[in-house]
This record gives structure tokens, sequence and C-alpha cells, in this order.
């Protein structure tokens, strides 16, 4: 960008006319505050990060956050069409911009603009800020999904205490992002909240795009769009894209099934094909029953899904081999002990790891696939 920007002014600057000079300047830098790359936001040049004290913490209070951050984030953009007259009025003197009398139609329609659309919005946003910004689009979208004799904060509130738990599922740019929780469905783009409840919603894969650009693993990355759609008609639909490596762990977020209406191939990562091979194997290693012992426990490595998993040596006899015998108690689930499986192989080596070893979590006893067995 900084030098799509150099490249404007050097080619403005051999036009020797400052107001194409400003003019294109001024455009680049509209862009760039607009959609905000990652350059302007490294150098803090984001209406997040100007109004910070005012809009508070995203981790505190992430609904009331984002509805200040959508309200100021229109006000700010309404006021480009100001900076860009200002600026001309500097950059050009000898035209007299300010003065309308002799200013042409097209400099007065200008003017016009950046008069009323930074009124227009001041006098928006006020109104949303009235009630406790009780008014504002986000605040009435909430309101759908609030009980009987409740209110839209209720549900806020909701949402601000699952997002500030660990577990949440969140990826994507700023302007897109996509956040998962327990209960909820998010998009958080650049001038609203789209929400959704899980209970309640359907979400279908329509659209894939192939990037042949390679990434740092060398292959090529897919980019998938899901449409999330609510039962209630009040709720309107909306999408959301991610990559397709993120995608097994969306699927494990989401309560409700994703469907895949136009037979969409979705090239899952090396881990998520991994981890669908280690459950097979899993499963055709047997059960073990631990009635005996202790009652199962939630998983210490998510804290969600029952530990259900027990090491038991049945690759080799007695003291052959490099597996060992694991005596711990079920810790674990299978999701997690095969990420912690997977983590310890070669990444440059993917077709050795179903045939690899690692150590227990716990005791650090050394077993491989076969000693993998369900607990019940």
């Amino acid at each position: 960008m900084a030098g799509s920007l150099c490249q404007c002014v050097t080619l403005a600057a051999a036009m020797d006319s400052p107001e194409v000079t400003f003019t294109l300047a001024y455009l680049v830098f509209a862009v760039c505050f607009i959609f905000t790359p990652n350059e302007f936001q490294s150098m803090g040049l984001t209406v997040q990060n100007l109004l910070s004290s005012w809009l508070g913490s995203e981790d505190t209070s992430f609904i009331h956050y984002h509805i200040k951050r959508t309200a100021a984030t229109m006000l700010a953009h309404s006021f480009v069409p100001v900076g860009y007259y200002l600026g001309m009025c500097v950059a050009a003197p000898e035209r007299e911009l300010y003065n309308l009398l002799k200013a042409s139609d097209r400099v007065r329609f200008l003017t016009l603009v950046a008069i009323v659309l930074p009124a227009v919005m001041s006098i928006i946003v006020f109104y949303w800020s009235r009630q406790l910004w009780s008014r504002h689009p986000i605040a009435r979208a909430l309101a759908h999904h609030a009980l009987p004799r409740s209110s839209w904060r209720a549900v806020a509130s909701s949402i601000n205490i699952e997002f500030r738990r660990i577990d949440k599922f969140a990826t994507g740019p700023a302007g897109a992002r996509v956040i998962i929780t327990d209960t909820w469905v998010m998009k958080v783009t650049t001038y609203t909240v789209h929400v959704a409840q899980q209970q309640s919603l359907h979400m279908t894969v329509i659209d894939s795009q192939l990037h042949e650009l390679p990434t740092e693993s060398g292959t090529p990355t897919q980019s998938i769009t899901i449409t999330v759609a609510s039962i209630d008609p009040k709720i309107p639909a909306f999408n959301i894209r991610l990559n397709s490596s993120d995608y097994g762990e969306l699927k494990e977020k989401v309560r409700a099934p994703i469907r895949n209406a136009t037979n969409v191939v979705i090239h899952q990562s090396l881990s998520d094909l991994f981890l669908e091979t280690f459950r097979s194997q899993v499963e055709g290693n047997g059960v073990v029953s631990v009635s005996n012992l202790q009652e199962l426990e939630p998983c210490i490595g998510c804290m969600q899904a029952p530990a259900n998993i027990k090491l038991l040596k049945r690759c080799d006899v007695a003291n052959e081999g490099l597996c060992q015998q694991c005596y711990c108690r079920p810790m674990w689930c299978l999701t997690c002990m095969g990420k912690w499986f997977a983590n310890r192989q070669d990444r440059t080596h993917p077709e050795t790891w179903l045939s690899g070893h690692a150590p227990c979590p716990t005791c650090r006893a050394v077993f491989c696939v076969l000693d993998v067995c369900r607990a019940q």
C-alpha cells in the first residue's frame, strides 16, 4: 500500500499539478482509512485505536464495545469528504474553493456533500445513543433474541460472558471476523455485528475459492463461504468466510450440522485429515472398561468433552519395543489426544505420523496409535 501511494504521488508530481497530487494522495489515504489494511492497523490509524479510551475493552463488554465502535466508525467515515474539501482549499488556494459564489456546480456539490453527510450522520448517531444505545441497530437486532419479559441487554450480557471464555472460535480479518461461542454465531464487520443463536440456525456451504498463491506451508489455500440462516424470519441471514484449514475447528464448535448444498470439496488441513484417521484407528482398538476406577471427568485439555481415552500397551509384548505401559487414569478426550500425538510428529514427513510414537501427556510413557483405546 505504501508503494502504491509513492507511485501515485510520483505520477502526480510528474504532471506538475498540486490538485492532482493531493487528490491521488487523499484517495489512497481514504481507502486505507476505511478498509484499514495491515499497514494502517500496525500504525494504529484505525477508529478503534484512536478512540480506545472511549470505546473501552472488547473483552470486558463485547456488545457495548461494538455498538460504540460501529457508531464512531460511521461518523468518522462521514467526515472523509470534509477532509478532501479542506485539503483542496489548501492545496489549490488560487481556485478560491471556499467562495461558493464563484465556485462551479461540481465544487458546490462537493461542499454540500461535505456538510450534509457528517451532519446527517451526527444526528443518526445521537439518536442511536439515546436510552443508553437502545436504539442502535445492533441493540434492535439483539432484541429479537430476547426471551419474553426480557430485553436486549440480557442477550448482550450472555454474549459478553461467552466471549470472555478462552474456548471460543475466532478467525478472519478485522473487517469480517467470525466468532463462535457455545450459544452464538457472530460476524463482526466494519459497520455492524451479525448475531445468530446456534439452537435456531441452519448453516450451508455455498461456495469455495482456491487461491493458488502458496502459503508458508507451500500449499494453496482454500476459502469457503457459509450461509448462516436462522429459522426466525426476523433475523436476517448472513455469510461468513473462512479458510478450509479452520473448517474442522468450526464444525467442532457448531452444534447444528453444516450442509453442503453445492457439493463443495473442502480441502481440510493436514492435522484435520490425520485426526480423522486417528479416530478411525482408535475405534478399531477396542474399548477398555474403567468401571472399577473413578467416574470419568472432563478432559483436562478442552474441559468440554469427557475424558474417554486410556493408554494401554497392546502393540508389543511386555518389556519389548518402544511403547511403555501407562498407568494414568483417563484424563484426555479423543480429539485432544489426537492433537497431542500429531504435534509431536515430524512436520516434514506426515507419511510417518501414523506409525510414530509420542509420550503420554501426563506421565510421559511412550505410546503409539495402537495403544490408544476408548474408556467407558
